[in-house]
């Protein structure tokens, strides 16, 4: 009697691993977009508080409108840094950009020898470098 034939399991998928510097890249992303949403909702309040003790209203209102956006805009920014920790290749393309505008920026201006263009330089440079990894 023989026994049944039962295929071997698939092999186990391969996901690329996630190199140091997106690691690291992710992190700084993180905390900074949460330092960003922070701030987003300190205005707000601080604008609802100015409110409710009776200053201007429609300066209150479009503080309060300032403090929403910037919030929002800090969950993008962690929603990007989520999404480059998982290789994800919706976030290169975004830091991918955002670092490209930096970069102009940057060049318009004509600061081709500060820290800040530097820096976008090389996120950029890095970034291009290590995109097969993203998926």
């Amino acid at each position: 009697m023989s026994t049944p034939y039962t295929p071997p399991p698939p092999p186990p998928t391969i996901r690329p691993s996630r190199p140091l510097g997106v690691a690291i890249l992710s992190v700084l992303v993180g905390i900074y977009g949460f330092i960003v949403f922070l701030g987003g909702l300190l205005v707000a309040a601080g604008f609802a508080v100015s409110d409710y003790l009776g200053v201007s209203h429609l300066a209150s209102y479009s503080g309060i409108v300032l403090g929403v956006i910037v919030a929002i805009v800090g969950l993008i920014i962690l929603g990007v840094a989520v999404g480059l920790w998982h290789l994800r290749m919706w976030a290169l393309v975004l830091a991918l950009i955002v670092t490209f505008v930096v970069l102009v920026v940057y060049g318009l201006a004509g600061d081709f020898v500060s820290l800040g263009f530097i820096l976008a330089l090389v996120v950029f440079v890095y970034l291009l470098a290590v995109h097969r990894h993203f998926l």
